[in-house]
């Protein structure tokens, strides 16, 4: 017996006598109704990664004893390692918005939850961290204690929050505003936006920024995405990724298009590294009009190099948010539908990808860009449809005074129990 043979059978003892034994899988995952295989389904075990293949099979090598899937336009699953077909249930998220103090705040709350009991809404985006970059719940992530981010708490507990939205069966997506965030630029300087003088630079809310260079940064918010994960969100979805849509400012690195492009991208890479071993779906929000502009919309949003790095690519389609318009629609709020379609449609033929990577923002908010018309029923419906005669991954409702109503917003209640 040569020595690298004898050290291969010793490992494998190794293995053994610890628990573990590494198992060569091999399965497929399918659709839970018409039992038919899925292709690109991630797959992962023990913090291994992988995807179905072309013929819909994956392939893996692990010493875990349970497997994670999760495909677009499904729910996510486990299983157990030797399971050889894993079914997945079709789902299109239809949410609403509740802030900071939205799902702190009972009034709010309930009547939200009572929304998704009595119409089609089946999911909720609640901030985890918000445009002020505080954080609801008591958070184990350090640095958060240190820069003030939890001196308001809204949620009492997490997990039993957590728990009686999984018993409504709502599916929820963790909200996190990344690069803008007071505390942590007010408590840490070497970290903040600064203006040519080198002071800390506030925006029109008189909020600081953070620098998208930063390491550090990164660190935190990913840090602030796993322990979401780890209190059972389905999704984290990231905002306010990009840099300040402002000009005179400084960086750690040089302002160049390469470079913002660069930080976006590798923020989201590392946090999809970060997040393998959760399953859990990772989103990011963009400008409305970085579908449509082939740069990078000065603030390191290009959409050919965010798509493919997120499950969901989430466009704010807000209609008073296009103020110059879409190509033959000029005034975009007596346009809600064309808006919302026309942009997603650009959306998807510059990436290629299937109409199931995208899930809009839509506006259930009053005009503040043009003639200041309420968004109610007629309005919020029309960009409904449009997102699904898309075939979006679902919908999204803003509302930042998580203000909603049946009649208000165009939803459709849902069908009485035979």
């Amino acid at each position: 017996m040569n020595r690298k043979y004898r050290l291969v059978v010793l490992a494998a003892l190794l293995l053994v006598i610890s628990g573990y034994t590494i198992a060569n899988i091999t399965g497929r995952v399918i659709d839970f109704f018409t039992g038919k295989p899925i292709q690109g389904v991630i797959v992962t075990s023990n913090g291994g990664v992988v995807q179905t293949d072309e013929y819909r099979i994956f392939h893996f090598k692990t010493n875990g004893n349970r497997i994670a899937v999760r495909a677009y336009g499904y729910l996510k699953a486990e299983a157990v390692s030797s399971s050889q077909e894993i079914k997945v249930v079709p789902f299109r998220p239809k949410a609403l918005y509740l802030s900071f103090y939205g799902i702190g705040d009972k009034t709010l709350r309930e009547s939200a939850l009572n929304l998704i009991e009595e119409t089609e809404l089946n999911a909720l985006v609640i901030d985890v961290k918000g445009d002020r970059g505080l954080i609801p719940y008591k958070s184990s992530v350090p640095l958060a204690s240190e820069v003030g981010a939890q001196r308001i708490i809204t949620i009492k507990d997490i997990n039993d929050l957590m728990k009686s939205l999984k018993a409504r069966s709502i599916y929820t997506i963790a909200r996190i505003v990344v690069f803008k965030d007071n505390p942590l630029a007010l408590a840490r300087h070497d970290l903040a936006v600064k203006t040519r003088s080198g002071e800390i630079w506030h925006d029109r809310e008189g909020l600081a920024w953070v620098d998208p260079f930063q390491k550090e940064v990164w660190d935190y918010n990913t840090e602030i995405a796993a322990e979401a994960a780890r209190h059972g969100f389905d999704e984290i979805q990231f905002d306010y990724v990009r840099f300040p849509d402002a000009t005179g400012l400084q960086f750690s690195l040089p302002n160049t298009e390469e470079n913002r492009v660069k930080a976006i991208s590798g923020f989201l890479t590392e946090a999809r590294r970060r997040l393998v071993p959760y399953n859990v779906f990772l989103a990011a929000d963009i400008f409305g009009y970085v579908c449509w502009n082939l740069n990078d919309t000065y603030i390191g949003q290009r959409l050919e190099d965010i798509a493919p790095l997120v499950d969901y690519v989430s466009p704010m389609l807000y209609p008073s948010g296009f103020q110059y318009g879409i190509p033959g629609y000029r005034i975009p709020v007596e346009h809600p539908y064309e808006i919302v379609y026309l942009s997603l449609k650009r959306a998807k033929e510059r990436t290629r990808l299937p109409s199931i990577r995208f899930r809009p923002w839509l506006q259930a908010f009053r005009d503040y860009a043009f003639d200041g018309r309420h968004f109610t029923g007629v309005e919020v419906r029309k960009q409904i449809d449009a997102a699904e005669e898309f075939g979006s991954d679902g919908w999204m409702l803003w509302n930042p005074g998580n203000l909603y109503s049946t009649s208000a917003d165009g939803l459709k209640r849902k069908r009485p129990s035979v």
